[in-house]
């Protein structure tokens, strides 16, 4: 089967009708015909910056799949494109949809510093686990330029306050000198998502992230300077980086990783209408392959909502990972483990001031 014409470097090749949405905006072939007629470009698949003004950064997380108390995200929306990120149906709370807006229009949260050391400061503040990048990554592109997950990992450095970690971009590498000291003072876990080890499927499933290359140097350096690397292949996706779970795990422990976890791909809300558009066009020889199985792993439909199944899946196939998994970390990951954050040291200003009397 030939492959359809896709948009390249994205990974969603259609915008979704945002469902909080009563109208819906379509572009008409005669519209399209006028441009091409004029010369204009109707869509330049250009990325847009656009300011918010949240009134808090913390979100608290309920999720009894997580292991964390609280997320925060500098930014909405990421540009990384990442065709099964589970976070593109929050876009449509913004207003946008979750194809391709979710990658062209990046919101992000300059004052985010200001209110995460506001809240560090509050009087019945007690440290928890935070996590990066509990939506979308912080470490993605415009971050390079605005600045504002190193501002705040000064800040959590400032009061002692534990942090965790997950992105796909070698940019972390420019924060080493403030993750080091976390590091040192048992304040930082990070956790680096590698879905395969093989950069075509990169390229396609997450078109605008680091190389595998880059990745894997990152776990490299960043346990060669004492920081604790979790790698997480997540998702994995029967019928495309299934097979590479044994592989992965020999070659990240090499590199120095202390911990490895995965999660099942699940298509909820409109992703599963995006990511069925996706490959159909990417991977029109397997489509229907890859969309049985993952059907397979949750009870017939792409994707499951019940807590303790959503990330783990159910069926024969998530059986069979399961079972890899396991015996892949009893091989090359017996000996080591994460080291447990150190809550202890916090102290915040108002802390100090009560210390004075």
């Amino acid at each position: 089967m030939k492959k359809t014409a896709i948009i390249k470097g994205r990974g969603a090749q259609i915008n979704k009708h945002n469902r909080f949405l009563k109208n819906e905006y379509f572009i008409e072939d005669d519209f399209l015909n006028y441009c091409e007629k004029e010369g204009d470009n109707p869509d330049n698949n250009r990325t847009q910056y656009i300011e918010i003004f949240p009134k808090t950064i913390l979100n608290k997380v309920t999720s009894t799949d997580i292991g964390m108390a609280y997320s925060m995200n500098p930014y909405q929306g990421c540009e990384h494109g990442c065709i099964y990120c589970y976070a593109r149906n929050t876009h449509e709370y913004w207003g946008y949809s979750a194809g391709l807006d979710f990658e062209r229009k990046i919101l992000f949260k300059r004052n985010a510093p200001q209110l995460l050391e506001a809240k560090l400061n509050s009087k019945n503040w007690k440290p928890e686990n935070i996590m990066f990048s509990g939506n979308t990554d912080c470490y993605q592109p415009i971050e390079k330029k605005l600045e504002i997950t190193r501002d705040m990992l000064k800040i959590l450095l400032k009061y002692k306050h534990p942090v965790s970690i997950i992105t796909k971009n070698k940019l972390i590498l420019r924060d080493l000198d403030i993750l080091k000291e976390l590091a040192q003072l048992n304040l930082l876990h990070v956790s680096i998502s590698i879905t395969s080890l093989s950069e075509e499927t990169r390229r396609i499933l997450e078109p605008r992230t680091a190389s595998i290359k880059n990745r894997l140097k990152t776990v490299k350096l960043l346990s060669e300077n004492g920081i604790p690397v979790n790698v997480m292949m997540a998702p994995i996706i029967p019928a495309i980086n299934n097979h590479e779970i044994f592989e992965l795990v020999r070659t990240v422990a090499k590199l120095g990783a202390v911990s490895m976890g995965y999660t099942i791909v699940r298509l909820n809300g409109a992703i599963g209408e995006i990511f069925t558009d996706w490959v159909r066009k990417t991977l029109p020889d397997r489509a229907d392959k890859i969309l049985h199985q993952i059907e397979d792993c949750h009870g017939g439909t792409l994707n499951s909502s019940e807590f303790g199944k959503r990330m783990r899946g159910e069926g024969k196939i998530s059986e069979q990972v399961a079972m890899q998994f396991r015996l892949a970390r009893k091989k090359f990951m017996s000996d080591v483990c994460l080291p447990p954050l150190d809550y202890s040291l916090f102290t915040n200003d108002y802390n100090s001031q009560m210390r004075l009397f």
